[in-house]
């Protein structure tokens, strides 16, 4: 596949850059009284989403919403924040390095700018800043489902589960751009999570259990067995097919809530993982989940006055959200996308963070290199375990993974 040059990449961001200062210029000389910045990762068809989601806002309160996309988010951010250009609002995918942010005193607190009752406290825990005192750092404003196993419409729970042993029946692509890797992360995290439990899991996430831990090695060596790893030819087309290529109704697929609209098509449903994965704890039930977390660093009016639009559950942003109060989908078609959000916004001690959005960027980098090669050399795994456990020496701050606990 084809890439645009660095130079093209370049070109386009500032032409991108000079088509927002337009747009902001016009916008003041009409009356709009200022505008506030959003860093994400969203494109597409999420930043269109958001961008329509925020037209509201930038009418009523007469406020330009700047959005500045970027696939490399955590670098953006840290060059943003070292050199004192960072936006007023940033968008991150986990808890992870905004908990660290907010130790280093790098985040706002958003207390009394919306109501954290309205969420589960899974969701929107308070954490240490930098003087010690816990508050709220962040909202959930996109959230995802994980732990599912999509398969067509009409397939029986033996069918399933015969489907699951055979290696051909799975639908895998690990191609995402610079962050190829991360269904494989996926898998292996939720392996671990359905073998092991939750309390192991964080314990892992979080840094305290080692990565050659026995249990941990179990789960790599359970999802290879599952997609075929070593196998050549298969795995030559597991490297290059993309995350969200097709999949045939016949098939299984290991992927989140995003792809409710791929599987509406051939009246898809799914099972929670643990009815698949081999070794699972009788009665496992937890759910490994995702999250694009808002938090405020210039707690400018603007920006604070973005926080609680956000948080309102009338505003249609991307995806799935936790709020409470936000209407649920309607109609006998919707019933996969019901499901999904009911796990989402009523499970608080079901629900387990991806623990790779919980890892320092570096981490869950190599973390995302490492499936790759093990796809092609499954007999090299005690090496690849040992080389991440040398990253993971770093102490971070600790994070409530789970629901509950």
């Amino acid at each position: 596949m084809s890439r645009p040059r660095a130079r093209t990449l370049v070109a386009a961001g500032v032409c991108l850059v000079l088509l927002a200062t337009v747009v902001a210029v016009v916008r003041l000389t009409e009356g709009w009284t200022g505008s506030v910045t959003v860093l994400a990762n969203w494109s597409g068809a999420e930043r269109e989403q958001f961008e329509r989601a925020v037209r509201p806002f930038e009418e009523e309160h007469r406020i330009d919403v700047v959005y500045q996309g970027s696939s490399a988010l955590s670098q953006v951010l840290a060059a943003d924040l070292a050199a004192g250009t960072q936006p007023d609002v940033a968008v991150l995918p986990g808890p992870g390095e905004l908990t660290a942010y907010a130790a280093k005193g790098r985040l706002r607190p958003l207390d009394g700018l919306f109501e954290a009752g309205d969420y589960d406290g899974f969701w929107v825990p308070r954490v240490a800043g930098r003087d010690g005192r816990e508050r709220t750092y962040w909202l959930p404003v996109k959230t995802g489902l994980k732990s599912m196993v999509w398969h067509g419409g009409g397939l029986s729970g033996d069918g399933i589960g015969r489907a699951a042993g055979e290696p051909d029946r799975w639908c895998v692509g690990m191609e995402s751009g610079a962050t190829s890797g991360w269904p494989g992360t996926d898998w292996v995290e939720d392996i671990l999570l359905q073998q092991a439990g939750a309390e192991v899991y964080a314990r892992w996430a979080n840094g305290d259990l080692p990565w050659t831990d026995p249990r941990v090695r179990k789960a790599w060596r359970t999802w290879g067995a599952m997609v075929g790893a070593g196998d050549r030819s298969r795995v030559g087309r597991l490297l290059q097919d993309n995350f969200a290529r097709g999949c045939p109704r016949r098939n299984l697929e290991h992927l989140g809530s995003f792809r409710d609209s791929h599987w509406k098509q051939s009246a898809g449903d799914f099972v929670h993982s643990a009815e698949v994965i081999p070794g699972a704890r009788e009665g496992a039930d937890h759910w490994e989940v995702s999250g694009d977390l808002a938090a405020l660093l210039n707690p400018t009016d603007e920006a604070r006055k973005l926080i609680r639009f956000l948080a309102d559950p009338g505003t249609r942003l991307p995806d799935f959200t936790a709020h409470r109060k936000a209407a649920a989908p309607a109609g006998p078609e919707d019933a996969p996308r019901r499901r999904i959000g009911s796990v989402l916004r009523g499970a608080e001690r079901r629900l387990c963070w991806d623990a790779s959005d919980t890892m320092p960027p570096n981490l869950r980098d190599a973390f995302h290199r490492a499936v790759l090669r093990f796809l092609v050399s499954p007999g090299e795994l005690d090496s690849l375990l040992r080389e991440l456990e040398a990253l993971s020496g770093d102490r971070r701050p600790t994070l409530p993974v789970c629901g509950g606990g």
